[in-house]
């Protein structure tokens, strides 16, 4: 096994296929509302990773019927789906020994009239979903909106009273706070206790650019203290069909070799 690769990819042949030829520690599989029409597939390929010694990850769909996902959505049938389809992989994940990472949502939600108030209702939002303190379901940070790190109550008046799992996705943080290093390692920090696993992503700080580690300014010599011993994939955006996930082991390798005088920085600060 070689040391460090930890892939994302989709339940495809050639993808998964592709994930397998690295040899890694973790697979992410990166599922859509049409793989949620093909369970048993999903099954096959936990099982088959379970067969490897490779710890497997899900990644719940991010939209439905072409739009993305949103807890708070107060149109039926998203609302519904949402639902349904968490219930689902959380089956999943028991019966298959595996974890899920989901989004309470993607996008902004506009001007709020008072955030406190809605950081609130996203929390009974997600206490209201079966499940979702059972460690199998790991929550996602977003870009922007209430479960972005900009937002000042989302550690307070939500993770912590909540003892939230958590998937912190390092690139959606630091674009949260536009690129401020700094503040990056602070929610690293007061989130250490709840986070079980990582996204890591470089990025320049300004938008949803998913870049191999190296090319963003993420200061990842700060970084790589707050996730060494725990779970964590590079999840970088691949060109063509994302067959081909060569960046992300690109990027194991550049991670792999900070702290050690291999790499000439961690980072562009």
């Amino acid at each position: 096994m070689r040391t460090g690769m930890r892939l994302k990819g989709g339940i495809d042949e050639r993808s998964f296929a592709d994930r397998l030829s690295y040899d890694p520690e973790i697979v992410e599989l990166y599922l859509t509302e049409q793989d949620m029409e093909r369970t048993e597939l999903i099954r096959e390929r936990i099982r088959e990773l379970r067969r490897r010694g490779i710890k497997a990850y899900m990644h719940h769909p991010s939209k439905y019927r072409g739009e993305y996902l949103d807890i708070l959505s107060e149109e039926p049938a998203m609302h519904d789906y949402y639902r349904a389809s968490t219930a689902e992989l959380l089956k999943i994940c028991l019966e298959e020994d595996a974890r899920c990472v989901i989004h309470a949502h993607y996008v902004g939600m506009g001007k709020l009239s008072d955030e406190r108030e809605a950081t609130l209702r996203l929390r009974e939002a997600v206490q209201a979903i079966p499940g979702w303190n059972s460690g199998r379901l790991l929550w996602e940070d977003s870009t922007e909106g209430l479960f972005c790190y900009s937002n000042p109550y989302l550690i307070d008046e939500l993770i912590i009273p909540l003892n939230l799992p958590l998937n912190v996705d390092v690139s959606h943080t630091f674009i949260g706070f536009r690129g401020d290093n700094d503040k990056l390692c602070e929610v690293l920090e007061r989130t250490a206790p709840y986070a079980r696993y990582y996204h890591l992503v470089d990025s320049m700080g300004q938008r949803h650019d998913s870049l191999p580690l190296g090319e963003g300014r993420i200061d990842w010599a700060r970084v790589k203290p707050y996730v060494e011993g725990k779970d964590y994939i590079f999840e970088i955006n691949l060109p063509g069909d994302h067959t081909d996930c060569a960046p992300m082991a690109d990027s194991a390798v550049y991670f792999s070799k900070i702290g050690t005088g291999k790499n000439d920085e961690g980072g562009r600060a």
